[in-house]
């Protein structure tokens, strides 16, 4: 199982840890690779974490991909490993590949080149069969097997027709880890899921109501039940898991256990009407709340059916205060559609009212459309318009208790150009890590691809979604 980022990233994802589980649970012996800390420093190739094994040397190798820029970190890891990254230039000798991930559930087609077969959606009752015959079958049978599955993608027999995502019976819930690992991002986190989807409308985010039959609860027993006496630090995980009806006292069962808590995501409406959360989260060991605001303004937030509202991101400033946090984080988009400078305008002046309450972090990030949202024709913002919007902000904000945390404009400009790409983008992700990988090569390489509004694959069909016929466990 590879994660085409360092061992950190790799260990902090529930999706890689339960897939992991669910390959050794079923009688593999799975082990870990990841791509090496510092590229620039590495010598050698890719070996696994277990035993040591040159990655080249396995007859399968599964890849969790998380979102667009993890492709480079793939043909990074590949290349290390020395196996021909592009498909058509590997043989029978060399691993299969099969590749899974929440990037599945969006646009996998810049994967397509360097894979054998995809898995889209929740794979949990594919991957034991996908693995099982890439094991055991020739070539041929296990495409054909491959693409008789719910989500099973297989570029060259499919082209760029991408199939329905699968969806997991209620029963395989919740997904859930096995490893505390020290030196992951979220260190010594035992990570469960407390619910799964979502069930807002949110027209820029994959997860929305629409994908995969929207909100999916596990009750606080079922999740409690999966806790192991040894995990003090528990990390609950899902799109919309501040919305659990019954998180209060799931987080108060925790926290009165003793162990250190944490959560996924949280939604300002939600802490502002249950302020709760905020306290038992606190006792549970966070530093810092975060919440979303996601638009400048409220009129955009309205236009991207964003619910929260000033008032419920005040409550969250007096409740951080109320109960010592470091610092409020409130997450925010920049060139959403019909952003003006008005807009920048009014997030200036609201967050300094917020941070006269507290200070505020704002993590700003681009907006980058995604395919299967309701936005996804939209265009992307702008290079020179993403830092023009950032530099009014700093600008206004400076001498305030508020500091501006943003992404770049130019990886979100790649990000935009993969997300909306097809195969031949991915083809062109190789050739920007071929050239060395800074900026300008990728900028090269991927302007030489069709503009993406005028790309023939791409198509307006709604996401699909489909249940597997086969039996509950």
């Amino acid at each position: 199982m590879l994660y085409p980022s360092p061992y950190r990233a790799g260990m902090s994802s529930l999706g890689y840890q339960w897939i992991l589980s669910t390959l050794n649970d079923a009688g593999f012996s799975a082990e870990r690779a990841f791509l090496p800390d510092d590229l620039t420093t590495h010598r050698g190739g890719i070996v696994t974490y277990e035993t040591r094994t040159p990655l080249s040397r396995f007859p399968v190798i599964g890849v969790s991909l998380a979102y667009e820029l993890e492709l480079a970190g793939l043909i990074q890891a590949l290349k290390l490993a020395g196996i021909p990254p592009l498909r058509r230039d590997r043989g029978p000798q060399d691993p299969r590949i099969i590749l899974g991930g929440p990037i599945t559930f969006s646009n996998p087609l810049p994967a397509a080149p360097f894979v054998d077969v995809m898995l889209l959606g929740e794979a949990e009752e594919q991957v034991i069969p996908a693995f099982s015959e890439a094991m055991s079958a020739n070539r041929e049978e296990w495409l054909n097997s491959v693409a008789d599955m719910p989500g099973g993608f297989v570029p060259e027999r499919h082209g760029c027709r991408l199939p329905a995502v699968a969806k997991a019976t209620d029963a395989l819930l919740p997904a859930r880890g096995r490893i505390l690992a020290p030196e992951a991002e979220l260190r010594d986190m035992f990570l469960i899921e407390g619910e799964r989807g979502c069930h807002r409308s949110c027209t820029f985010c994959v997860m929305r109501r629409s994908t995969n039959g929207g909100m999916r609860l596990v009750t606080p027993e079922r999740v409690l039940s999966f806790i192991p006496d040894e995990a003090k630090r528990v990390g609950l995980v899902g799109a919309a898991i501040s919305d659990h009806p019954k998180l209060v006292g799931l987080l108060r069962e925790i926290v009165d256990s003793g162990r250190e808590v944490g959560v996924s995501s949280l939604r300002a409406d939600r802490i502002a009407r249950k302020p709760e959360i905020a306290r038992l989260l606190r006792a549970g060991g966070y530093k810092t709340l975060t919440v979303a605001s996601d638009a400048a303004s409220q009129r955009l937030r309205r236009q991207i059916s964003k619910g929260t509202l000033e008032k419920h991101l005040v409550e969250c400033a007096k409740l951080a205060a109320e109960h010592r946090y470091k610092v409020l984080k409130v997450y925010m988009m920049v060139g959403v559609p019909d952003e003006r400078d008005e807009d920048i305008d009014e997030l200036i002046r609201f967050t300094k009212e917020l941070a006269a309450i507290h200070p505020v972090a704002l993590g700003v990030a681009p907006f980058v459309p995604k395919r299967n949202t309701p936005l996804d024709a939209i265009e992307f913002a702008g290079i020179k318009t993403i830092e023009s919007r950032l530099k009014q902000l700093n600008a206004g904000l400076r001498r305030s208790r508020a500091v501006v945390r943003p992404t770049s404009a130019r990886w979100a400009w790649v990000e935009y150009m993969m997300a909306q790409g097809g195969p031949e983008m991915g083809e062109a992700v190789l050739a920007a890590v071929e050239a060395g990988g800074r900026f300008a090569h990728w900028k090269r390489a991927l302007n030489a691809v069709e503009p993406v509004h005028m790309a023939p694959w791409r198509s307006a069909m709604p996401i699909q979604v489909v249940t597997s016929p086969r039996t509950d466990p």
